[in-house]
């Protein structure tokens, strides 16, 4: 397999389990909790690095925003040997009850981007993969001093400023969870390539009742959701030693 032409890398550069925060300096923030960090490519929008976890080994790769740059991601990954990516990214909820610095673990996601729509129907379901949520629910479990985590169907959409009051009251009433770019690519294209596919979320606003990240602080997000985004990054760290735990049972 020749070299990826977007994140320049080829068979045998990374690892068979992925975590892939939209955010290229969350990549370092994700390093920082592991071993044996060595960088391994960057172009774009796309900083990878191989690491380890409790000598597991994991690579952890930036997609950029929003559906196209997370399917060509995924799609490079996948032609290189990775098995399971998990999405490690901030959301904005659309249900009154969830607050910022939140948790959501997506068990699916509704298709209001126009990536997944070109690989197939829309009314295919974009789906995560049931191990993968159970490992990042099990970890969740397991960090006593995190804030709630919800589970459950999310939405992913393409036009950041335009999710008028219309939009966001129908997904509401639809129980749909929160709000991202990513998700629904990166389950769509994971099962049409076999993957195993996964994301955990920290809300960093709420649409509902107004909450802009940004909007009250001086940086993008608000402290609240900075703090636990190091909180999910513990979280899908210990759910990635379990899947390779239980990978290891099954061989």
């Amino acid at each position: 397999m020749p070299k990826q032409p977007h994140l320049l890398i080829e068979s045998g550069d990374i690892h068979e389990i992925a975590l892939i925060p939209g955010d290229p300096g969350r990549v370092s923030r994700i390093a920082e909790h592991c071993e044996n960090v060595n960088a391994v490519a960057e172009n774009r929008e796309y900083t990878i690095v191989n690491a380890t976890y409790n000598d597991v080994p994991v690579t952890i790769c930036s997609t950029g925003i929003g559906g196209p740059s997370a399917a060509i991601a995924v799609e490079e990954l996948a032609r290189v040997g990775v098995e399971t990516v998990i999405r490690v990214g901030t959301i904005g909820a659309l249900q009154s009850d969830i607050e910022i610095g939140d948790m959501i673990v997506a068990t699916a996601a509704a298709k209001e981007e126009g990536t997944s729509k070109r690989y197939e129907n829309p009314v295919l379901p974009a789906v995560s993969d049931f191990d993968t949520v159970r490992a990042l629910t099990d970890a969740a479990e397991e960090h006593t001093d995190a804030v709630p985590v919800h589970i459950g169907p999310i939405v992913t959409d393409d036009a950041f400023y335009n999710e008028t009051d219309a939009y966001v009251e129908a997904w509401e009433e639809a129980n749909l969870l929160a709000i991202e770019m990513e998700a629904a690519a990166v389950f769509t294209i994971a099962r049409r390539h076999g993957l195993a596919a996964g994301a955990i979320c920290t809300v960093d606003g709420n649409l509902v009742t107004g909450t802009q990240k940004g909007a009250d602080s001086e940086t993008e997000l608000p402290p609240k959701a900075q703090n636990n985004v190091e909180r999910a990054i513990e979280i899908t760290l210990t759910a990635v030693a379990d899947i390779d735990k239980r990978s290891q049972m099954d061989t």
